[in-house]
């Protein structure tokens, strides 16, 4: 871990959060970070609307009156077997220069305290608010349009990358230090005797795989460009100021190289909910909205007052190409989620739930590939 102190430039803290126990380590990590703050003044809250790490919010009230207020992130249990956590307080470090993302503050052995962004995170209403999604769209072309350099991997984001993944089934200590990719490990990590509830599904590993191999083949015809993109643009990740009228990005775990189309189609997935008993397709965004979206974005990606309607047309096709790779990857991310994490949150079901959307999707969108 003190390689990625040194590349973050920030206090490092040679501690492990129990996340059984959060509090009492939270506060001895602020005796490092915030020696000034006296405990009593201290306020910390439990935030509960992430779905691969815990979160505590650290409160101090000062003499004058007013309150500082950051942000301690507890990595989820063996995250780090798909999570480049090097990369990600790395490129945190670079975007942050651009006023892309977070100051952070201090490292730990298992998270990191960041800057709090004031405001709220978007909910299924606010983020087809027509005062909320021009500025959504409007940040995601300024972050697409970044050039991080060599430092911070310059790579193709390779989903579930099957050629060092083949003939596997459990992750050995040797492929764990051969995968740096971040997510072709995810089938590595899968055993094939916990499947067993998902017979009725998918079936199998193998039948997960085969498909995969299908879904890569057809969007390697893709033409959708390569940008540095955030990859994770769920509601809770985006923050909405509405007194300073900007909005904001958090958590850049997965944030790598990729497909442009890839992360527009990620964050439309996302307009249905998290909640599993909330979750409602009705809300995916219509095309006449998706058009609406995808022009804004476009204007300030290519720096034009009017994109065409060809332009527009072009990535809406490839967002809705991009949207079936959405749907897998955080399906097959849900299952290892389901064996190894701890958060209160039903991975399983979750990832029948994306697995089932991408199949019901599939042929339309294969016929349209073909």
């Amino acid at each position: 871990m003190s390689s990625v102190c040194l590349a973050a430039g920030d206090i490092f803290v040679p501690i492990k959060i129990d996340e059984n126990d959060l509090y009492a380590g939270v506060l001895k990590l602020l005796k490092t970070i915030r020696p000034n703050w006296i405990q009593e003044k201290i306020k910390l809250k439990t935030l509960t609307d992430g779905i691969t790490n815990k979160l505590v919010s650290c409160q101090f009230l000062k003499s004058s009156g007013e309150k500082e207020i950051f942000l301690v992130r507890i990595y989820g249990n063996k995250t780090d077997l798909f999570i480049d956590r090097s990369a990600e307080i790395r490129n945190i470090k670079t975007l942050n220069v651009l006023g892309l993302a977070p100051q952070i503050y201090g490292i730990f052995e298992n998270g990191l305290a960041y800057q709090y962004y004031p405001g709220i995170t978007l909910d299924t209403e606010s983020v087809t608010n027509d005062n909320i999604w021009p500025l959504v769209a409007t940040q995601m072309a300024k972050m697409h349009k970044v050039q991080l350099g060599k430092e911070c991997g310059l790579k193709i984001f390779r989903f579930l990358s099957m050629e060092e993944c083949a003939g596997a089934v459990e992750l050995t200590p040797q492929a764990k230090i051969g995968m740096k990719n971040l997510h072709c490990t995810y089938f590595l990590i899968v055993k094939s005797h916990f499947l067993n509830r998902f017979t009725n599904s998918f079936s199998s590993i193998t039948k997960l795989r085969i498909e995969y191999e299908r879904l890569k083949t057809l969007l390697s015809k893709t033409e959708s460009p390569i940008v540095f993109a955030h990859n994770d643009l769920l509601l809770g990740n985006v923050i909405y100021n509405k007194d300073e009228g900007t909005i904001s990005f958090i958590d850049y775990e997965y944030a790598a190289y990729c497909y442009q189309a890839f992360d527009i189609a990620n964050h439309f997935n996302e307009f249905v909910g998290l909640s599993i008993d909330d979750i409602d397709y009705d809300r995916y965004p219509c095309e006449e909205f998706q058009f609406e979206w995808i022009k804004v974005y476009l204007a300030m990606y290519l720096d034009v007052d009017h994109p065409t309607e060809p332009q527009i047309r072009k990535v809406y096709k490839e967002v809705q190409q991009m949207s079936l790779l959405s749907h897998f990857l955080w399906g097959i991310w849900s299952l290892v989620q389901y064996e190894h994490s701890n958060i209160d949150f039903d991975f399983g079901r979750y990832a029948e739930i994306r697995l089932n959307r991408y199949y019901e999707l599939r042929d339309k969108i294969f016929k349209q590939l073909s």
